[in-house]
């Protein structure tokens, strides 16, 4: 009865959503990464200069506008290549890919910074709910879920050993107003934070966190103090 509750009001949407993501692709996938960041690095000793920031980037918009392209998205953003694949046999499935792309962030300055970045797919299927009528799905609560998504993720990474040192969250709101080079901004603070944490030892001043980035603390203080998902509505607004 509890079960058929909870299914009903869908409840657990987005720590369902989390955990999968987790179990299926972050737990498999991040543990290899350092080894192809490192193989990468060998063979283009000038690009991956900063090892502080050999990590998967997660983009998680929490209005769940995910771009398939980022280079459309952001023309400060360009592809480079692709890291070495992981190929598992998988649920059935023979020789399953996993892989993940390098991008050149170009800077104000035209500097270019290169890093591995893409974003938290399950956030498309939240999007995706809030645009099918049979979800009775709603913009607000697909906000409210995008913001649980975000910290059950967070938190399950946090405790993940396997996965220690090799991500790094982006979670932020889409600014209202049209601006190109909106992603590649965030982005770009986010590896220059992580280029200071390496040459931390004589600096004192850390660069400020830009309005757009949230943290857990913020996210906290915008949905509910409970660690549990609030009921969704089904009026259709």
């Amino acid at each position: 009865e509890v079960s058929e509750m909870s299914e009903r009001s869908k409840q657990n949407v987005a720590h369902g959503l989390a955990w999968s993501y987790y179990v299926g692709y972050l737990k498999i996938v991040l543990p290899r990464l350092q080894k192809s960041m490192e193989e990468f690095s060998r063979a283009n000793p000038n690009v991956l200069s900063c090892r502080e920031t050999w990590k998967l980037h997660i983009l998680v918009p929490l209005g769940c506008d995910v771009c398939d392209d980022l280079e459309k998205a952001d023309s400060n953003i360009q592809y480079l290549t692709d890291l070495t694949e992981t190929t598992l046999t998988r649920a059935g499935t023979k020789n399953r890919v996993y892989k993940h792309s390098l991008y050149a962030i170009r800077g104000g300055d035209n500097k270019l910074w290169h890093c591995a970045v893409e974003y938290a797919t399950p956030l498309q299927s939240l999007y995706a709910m809030s645009q099918d009528e049979c979800a009775a799905f709603s913009r607000e609560d697909r906000l409210e879920q995008a913001k649980i998504f975000y910290r059950t993720l967070e938190e399950i990474l946090k405790c993940s050993k396997e996965c220690a040192g090799t991500y790094r969250l982006i979670a932020y709101e889409e600014s209202g107003e049209a601006e190109p080079h909106f992603l590649s901004r965030e982005i770009l603070w986010h590896l220059q934070q992580q280029h200071c944490e390496e040459y931390t030892v004589q600096e004192e001043n850390t660069p400020h966190t830009p309005p757009t980035t949230l943290d857990s603390a913020e996210l906290s203080l915008q949905i509910s103090s409970s660690d549990l998902p609030q009921p969704l509505r089904s009026d259709g607004f």
